[in-house]
């Protein structure tokens, strides 16, 4: 194992081969205190990520803060899917599918090929299930044509042919299986990837910088008090709009405004598993719980992914975690369809919970629509909350043409109004990811070191054409082309490059957000000690 010391010597890379590495926090604190901000976007979920995006496209002079790290809760905490929404159907939204099936064919095709890939799903319909396989081939079939059959047409399959590509697929009383397609994604190198684009746009971005307090002039909110978590260091930043989009906290935010600020949202708790494969899984399972509930067994990152749960949640958002409960019911729902062998408790790696925003007032979460909430505040602090990951882009449009619209214009008529911004912009690292995995493995520089078709695999799906930045410093440093743990694909190169150029700070940012050895179970003591040494090589 390469040793920290020699890690942490490496130099600090540039966000393009020529120039240097992003600011460092004292750079960025003193940026943010000596300027006077547009927008100034508090929350780092994708939801305040895509709104700083597109404000900053417009030509918006954009800050944005989070007091954790980028996609730290709600945001990586997701089923990792871009979808239409199946279940929406039955409720008769077929516009709302249509359209969620538009935004999810322009991430996964145009945007972000790189980030997304196509997955096919496997419904299985059982003796007295919930469904009878006529209504979900009806299903799945309108299903695909309000896709207009991108991802093929939705069919019934036999549960011979459907156990071939899942071996651990439960056959017993299995009737038939319903055939869709949609799209998965890893939601945090996601969400990463659109900060880095908001910032080549020209936003001004810190993570793990708490507000303290918000600004006032004149009765109007003009900005926010800010500690650095890392350092104790405290600052300001004015700005003529401030957006709260701190999901689940939005309300703790509004309190900061007006004391006597009424609640606008509700929690719903979504809790999931991960666990390693005892067989190789060509589609995943959606195996209807209930006539509105479906629970997922996807193959993600060499893993299987488990769950998810929704339930109401009223405790502190900061808490939120998976309990002996959620494990257990995570566990017995996928018994519908999944064999035992792969549901044994010590295949589980991983287990996270996150918390969506829904609109306040009663009703099952269950059947609760993924709608954004949207309130203005009496000093002018514009709150939105909600939403969903595949309109992700959408959403930021939305909130961005409401704040143009605003009565007396707080942002002024000096932007480009967001109709005019392109409608498929691409996220940085934008390629085909088996282009860059084929060259990472042909065009390899004598004498360097050779890299693993995994870990070309994995660079390729995870950054795209970056990938050959981070390939270009293996090369250079033989030494950060080791693995990081013998069992994963990530590399040492990665690291260094999570420091200089993905904001990470801390040794949760790397492991479980930049790459994912948290998620596979290994991130161990020494595995961590070495790399919060590798961070420490940062300016601070």
């Amino acid at each position: 194992m390469t040793s920290p010391t020699t890690l942490k010597s490496v130099p600090a890379l540039g966000t393009h081969p020529a120039s240097g590495s992003n600011p460092s926090r004292a750079e960025t604190r003193e940026q943010l205190a000596g300027a006077s901000y547009d927008l100034l976007v508090i929350g780092g979920g994708i939801l305040g990520i895509s709104t700083a995006w597109h404000a900053a496209q417009s030509g918006l002079r954009v800050a944005l803060v989070d007091a954790g790290d980028f996609a730290g809760a709600t945001s990586s905490a997701s089923s990792k899917l871009l979808h239409g929404g199946l279940r929406y159907l039955q409720t008769g939204a077929v516009r709302l599918v249509a359209e969620n099936h538009f935004e999810r064919r322009a991430v996964s095709r145009q945007v972000a090929p790189h980030l997304a890939n196509p997955l096919t799903f496997y419904l299985p319909v059982y003796k007295g299930g919930p469904h009878g396989a006529a209504k979900l081939g009806a299903g799945v079939f309108a299903y695909s044509a309000l896709s207009a059959f991108g991802d093929g047409v939705g069919h019934l399959l036999s549960p011979s042919k459907a156990a071939q590509d899942v071996p651990e697929l439960r056959t017993e009383n299995l009737k038939a299986v319903a055939v869709y397609g949609d799209d998965q994604m890893n939601d945090a190198r996601m969400a990463l990837m659109t900060v880095r684009a908001a910032v080549d746009a020209g936003a001004v971005v810190l993570n793990h910088a708490e507000v303290t307090g918000l600004r006032t002039t004149r009765g109007r909110v003009t900005g926010a008090e800010l500690k650095d978590r890392l350092t104790g260091e405290e600052f300001g930043v004015n700005a003529r709009l401030v957006l709260n989009a701190t999901g689940p906290w939005v309300d703790h935010l509004r309190r900061m405004e007006d004391p006597h600020a009424a609640p606008s949202i509700r929690l719903s708790k979504g809790a999931h598993l991960v666990l390693k494969r005892t067989a190789p899984w060509k589609a995943a399972l959606a195996t209807p719980i209930d006539k509105y509930r479906i629970t997922f067994a996807l193959p993600w990152e060499d893993m299987l992914l488990l769950g998810t749960t929704d339930e109401v949640y009223e405790g502190d958002p900061a808490d939120v975690s998976v309990t002996e409960a959620d494990i257990s019911q995570i566990l017995d729902e996928a018994a519908f369809s999944v064999r035992d062998q792969q549901l044994q408790r010590d295949l589980i790696t991983y287990s996270f919970a996150g918390l969506r925003v829904l609109p306040g007032g009663p009703g099952d979460t269950a059947k609760a629509k993924r709608e954004t909430v949207v309130t203005e505040g009496p000093g002018g602090m514009l709150s939105v909350a909600g939403g969903k990951w595949t309109t992700f882009r959408h959403i930021g449009r939305t909130v961005l043409k409401k704040l143009e619209e605003l009565p007396g214009r707080p942002l002024g008529d000096d932007f480009e109004p967001v109709s005019e911004l392109p409608k498929r912009l691409p996220l940085p690292g934008v390629a085909n990811p088996r282009a860059v995995e084929h060259r990472l493995l042909v065009d390899r520089p004598a004498p360097g070191p050779r890299m693993g078709a995994d870990t070309a695999r994995h660079l390729a799906t995870h950054y795209g054409s970056l990938a050959f930045d981070i390939a270009r410093l293996a090369n250079e440093h033989p030494e950060l082309a080791e693995r990081v743990h013998p069992d994963a694909p990530e590399i040492w190169a990665q690291v260094v490059w999570a420091r200089d150029q993905e904001w990470a700070e801390t040794a949760d940012d790397v492991l479980r957000r930049r790459t994912t050895l948290t998620i596979r179970g290994l991130a161990t003591d020494d595995v961590r000690a070495k790399v919060r040494e590798v961070l420490d090589g940062k300016r601070k």
